[in-house]
């Protein structure tokens, strides 16, 4: 029954009452679940400082302008880009199962029809940036500027909103959502919040970004001269604001809080779910730091702060996917995978000589594959209901619970197209950039530092350097002791 037909007896078959009680409701409703997902859309923007922090930490200190920088430029440029192009290849309906037709330059929206209203613009390209600034840490410290701004447009304005229409569009090919065609594998992929969508084509981009620029100079030669980031406390700093960011990348992804599962009044809602996500992200990430922590001590014989800060990313990493349809206990099984996935290509980079300097492509490539194969193993059936609707009843879930093979299947294809997408639209621009010579700095800057280069000069500037500050130090005290020998000689 409809919410006036419920409230009509209640008003004395008042229907005229009733309606407008019930339209009432139905703008309050709008109103919440839209600040909801505007107030997670600010999270997730919060996550781009914590980007250049990280990266301001992880590179050296004649780097750091300019690894800030193109985290402010993934912004600005991400922010035109799905504007004008990615928002609309990515949800603009009605569409194919390839990529999206409508809403370019936001034409449309507001759309009653599609239920995209502003929120759902800022929400989408906060995730699209955050995208763009993965790629960003893999070719630090040795990129041209020119060539972030050329791949963070074409990153966030196609490559991204392509894929993110497949998996979240209900007229996407893999969707666990689609409404307009069969299910992949009569379930679809569930990745929820993008642990593919996001962190595979990031993480990947910025493999064929580095890859193809080699590694930085000296990187692979003494391990005494090797380059190390200059600032521990940005880095932890970065961390704690990725984590925090995280409660709105994760249990944001709802888009909606308002929702009951049951009769109405329930205790149990969408905002239980919302809870559970917000704890399975939290769990994820915490044994994933723990365990890289103990295995890189054993390992290297010491307590590593920068393994731990890159041990919580990629739990959160692997979780993404499957946060909002596995119990916390399973979280903390993912986490501690992810560890030994994070700490296994790493080992591959050193012994291949791979470069990326912030773990990028290993932590969020990596785990972000395992996070996709991790979902189609622990979702459980109940969480699976709730979350995609009663319509999902008797599709596949998670293989370890009882729910067949189906839902891994179209989990191994889903991994397999994420990486040839993003290897086949990100490698060939990387390599053009390359041939043209806008890839790479040349040596000589790369040396001196790509801050005083191409920038404005060195990050931490007060006027006058370290060294002329120790000798006006230096002066100042011989002065005072030259004052107060005269005085006792008086």
């Amino acid at each position: 029954m409809s919410c006036s037909a419920d409230l009509a007896p209640l008003l004395g078959n008042s229907t005229d009452a009733a309606n407008y009680i019930c339209d009432k409701f139905t703008d309050s409703n709008y109103a919440i679940n839209n600040t909801y997902l505007l107030f997670s859309a600010y999270l997730v923007f919060a996550m781009q400082l914590g980007f250049a922090m990280l990266c301001a930490g992880a590179v050296r200190r004649k780097n750091a302008i300019n690894i800030m920088m193109t985290n402010v430029m993934d912004a600005a440029t991400g922010a035109i880009s799905y504007y004008l192009f990615g928002f609309a290849f990515a949800f603009g309906q009605p569409s194919n199962a390839f990529i999206g037709k409508y809403f370019f330059a936001l034409s449309n929206v507001p759309n009653e029809e599609a239920a995209f209203d502003y929120p759902n613009f800022m929400y989408q390209w906060a995730f699209a940036i955050a995208a763009a600034g993965i790629a960003s840490g893999s070719i630090a410290e040795r990129t041209r500027f020119t060539a972030y701004i050329i791949y963070s447009f074409f990153l966030t304005g196609f490559v991204y909103p392509v894929l993110s229409h497949w998996y979240w569009s209900p007229f996407g090919w893999a969707s666990a959502s689609r409404t307009s065609g069969p299910l992949l594998f009569k379930s679809g992929v569930i990745d929820f919040a993008g642990s593919g969508v996001v962190h595979m084509v990031g993480g990947i981009a910025g493999f064929w970004g580095a890859f193809i620029e080699g590694p930085r100079i000296g990187r692979f030669g003494d391990p005494k001269d090797r380059p190390k980031g200059h600032n521990t406390a940005l880095l932890v700093l970065g961390t704690f604001l990725l984590w925090f960011g995280w409660y709105g990348f994760n249990p944001g992804s709802f888009l909606i809080i308002n929702k009951t599962y049951g009769a109405s009044g329930s205790f149990y809602g969408q905002w239980s779910a919302v809870g559970r996500t917000a704890v399975t992200t939290t769990l994820a990430g915490s044994a994933a730091g723990l365990t890289t922590l103990l295995a890189k001590k054993m390992q290297t014989g010491v307590w590593g702060l920068a393994d731990v800060c890159n041990g919580v990313l990629g739990g959160f990493a692997a979780i993404t996917s499957g946060c909002s349809v596995v119990e916390p206990w399973a979280a903390i099984i993912c986490g501690i995978c992810s560890a030994g996935v994070l700490i296994g290509f790493n080992m591959l980079a050193e012994k291949f000589q791979y470069d990326d300097p912030l773990e990028a492509a290993q932590l969020h490539g990596g785990c972000g594959a395992w996070g996709i194969l991790f979902t189609s193993l622990f979702a459980k059936k109940e969480f699976v209901y709730e979350v995609y609707g009663a319509s999902s009843k008797g599709r596949p879930y998670g293989l370890f619970m009882g729910g067949g093979g189906r839902l891994l299947g179209a989990h191994i294809i889903a991994i397999l197209v994420n990486a040839a997408w993003a290897s086949i639209t990100m490698a060939p621009l990387f390599l053009v950039l390359h041939k043209l010579g806008l890839l790479r700095v040349t040596r000589e800057h790369e040396i001196e530092g790509v801050d005083k280069t191409h920038h404005e000069g060195e990050v931490y500037h007060h006027g006058t350097t370290d060294d002329d500050f120790q000798v006006e130090l230096t002066q100042k005290s011989a002065a005072r002791r030259s004052t107060t020998v005269g005085a006792a000689e008086v």
